[in-house]
């Protein structure tokens, strides 16, 4: 088996293509501490190595965010925490166990036209370059002209991600969207 790395923009989180699915396409999970890793296998081996700050499962890719050790260090027990879990067969998830769901959306019913313009943008343009950079966003909810968006994975504390809501994706729908005035991180 071999697993191909890439750099993310986040200097802190590093992408693992294991050349395989993770999650099926459109599923997401992000988990920031071992309690929250308890609901996959391979996110529990992974949060037992020192230094794994966070894991997050896209549909074809793993990232993970590192604290207080470098990359030379980190990587290679990393990498075989992956390849040992994708040869034993293993599924990601344990049984019966579907990823968590964030909390509830919000926004008036009388801006669900909007809304459902703003996710179909989200999903068609924003998500598929922001998974290429190991993360993900998702819609929180929408208020008095402000969009508020969930980052996870690579995404969630990078140095990058506020130039990323503010330059790109604000830009990106205000132009389709002449209702949305900002976009801000929930």
């Amino acid at each position: 088996m071999f697993i191909q790395t890439e750099a993310t923009p986040n200097p802190s989180t590093l992408k693992f293509l294991p050349g395989r699915e993770v999650l099926p396409e459109g599923i997401t999970l992000h988990m920031t501490n071992a309690a929250e890793g308890a609901q996959s296998p391979l996110a529990q081996k992974l949060f037992s190595i020192e230094g794994v700050a966070g894991v997050f499962f896209g549909s074809d890719f793993i990232t993970i965010t590192r604290s207080g050790v470098e990359w030379q260090h980190l990587k290679p027990a990393v990498l075989g925490a992956i390849m040992e879990h994708y040869l034993s067969g293993v599924p990601i998830l344990n049984k019966d166990v579907a990823p968590l769901e964030e909390g509830e959306e919000f926004f008036d019913e009388a801006d669900e036209d909007t809304v459902e313009t703003i996710k179909d943008l989200l999903e068609t343009r924003v998500r598929p370059a922001v998974a290429a950079d190991g993360g993900d966003i998702t819609f929180r909810g929408y208020r008095e002209g402000v969009v508020y968006l969930a980052m996870k994975g690579a995404c969630s504390g990078c140095p990058s991600s506020t130039a990323t809501l503010r330059n790109g994706i604000q830009n990106l729908l205000r132009h389709f969207v002449p209702e949305v005035q900002e976009v801000r991180a929930a």
